[in-house]
């Protein structure tokens, strides 16, 4: 479990990830309703949505919320470990929510705000060296020794590094002070790096979209959009 803009993080395992070798997508806006569908229920206290109709194949996944007209990021906490669709996002649509160290616990208030975006890990490669991946197509996780001696990992999705404007050099620096390296940061050091490259499969829905795709129905005054249980039985 992580946070892939911030933090130093545990030591990982080889990712297991389940490469998509067909042209064919896997994630779709339906794990993003789910997503919605279960944060929804937590914060009003209904009971858990049934299970969706998308596929139960194991990923690693990453779900992040955004919020506002800016998309200020609002949590992103993920796993590198192959999970079930299912219960991978219907976990980690809660921990990033209200869990991610950065940010406050969601609020009920903030739900007609959010953006969700969903990712699923795929096609993981040992990189020749820290600048053996591309900026806007790879995601990366780093390994390196802290000047503790400490083994640490970090990682940033495929969009950050695109979204953020910079190059391989700006990306891997500002991954090793999000991973705890206090150092100062030399050519040398950096060849040190061991470099993980990744793609992801990834979609996004704003809250608006999400009531769009279900009965909308007034609470207190304030427009809510119900679980879609028939969408998904």
């Amino acid at each position: 479990r992580m946070n892939p803009t911030s933090g130093a993080l545990s030591p990982l395992p080889r990712p297991i990830g389940t490469a998509n070798t067909t042209k064919n997508p896997v994630v779709t806006a339906e794990m993003c309703c789910y997503c919605f569908d279960v944060l929804y229920c937590h914060l009003y206290g209904c009971p858990q949505p049934r299970l969706p109709r998308f596929t139960n194949d194991p990923y690693p996944l990453f779900v992040t919320w955004k919020t506002g007209r800016d998309k200020r990021l609002r949590g992103c906490i993920g796993t590198f470990s192959a999970m079930n669709l299912h219960s991978g996002l219907r976990e980690y649509s809660l921990t990033s929510a209200l869990k991610d160290s950065r940010f406050p616990p969601m609020m009920p208030e903030e739900l007609p705000k959010l953006f969700c975006s969903v990712s699923l890990l795929t096609d993981f490669e040992d990189a020749s060296d820290y600048q053996d991946w591309e900026v806007g197509v790879h995601g990366i996780r780093i390994e390196f020794i802290n000047e503790k001696g400490i083994k640490c990992t970090a990682t940033y999705l495929p969009e950050v590094a695109k979204e953020q404007d910079r190059d391989q050099i700006r990306t891997i620096d500002s991954l090793l002070r999000k991973g705890g390296f206090k150092a100062p940061i030399t050519s040398e050091f950096r060849k040190t790096i061991k470099l993980t490259r990744y793609r992801s499969e990834n979609v996004s829905l704003s809250y608006a979209e999400y009531i769009a795709s279900c009965q909308h129905c007034f609470q207190n005054g304030t427009l809510h959009a119900p679980p879609l249980y028939n969408h998904y039985s």
